[in-house]
């Protein structure tokens, strides 16, 4: 398989990510994982690691989303940005 066939495949195995849930994300980042445990060709783990990587990328942006969300309710019931 030659580079541009890899990063093509690379493309359409992550695209639609930034549209799943993070559990979703963390779902496919698993079966990425599981994959190279399994997989023996040093060119077919690469790349599974770039997509692995891809799918970390997703839920760190998603968790970062999430924790800008976050706020704290005082005592006095105001919120303010944790």
């Amino acid at each position: 398989m030659s580079e541009n066939q890899i990063e093509e495949k690379q493309k359409s195995e992550t695209e639609g990510i930034a549209d799943c849930t993070l559990e979703e994300v963390f779902e496919r980042l698993e079966q990425v994982i599981v994959d190279m445990e399994e997989e023996a060709s040093l060119e077919k783990s690469f790349q599974m690691y770039h997509q692995g990587m891809e799918l970390l990328k997703t839920c760190n942006e998603k968790i970062d989303r999430v924790e800008k969300r976050i706020q704290i309710l005082d005592e006095e019931g105001r919120t303010h940005d944790f």
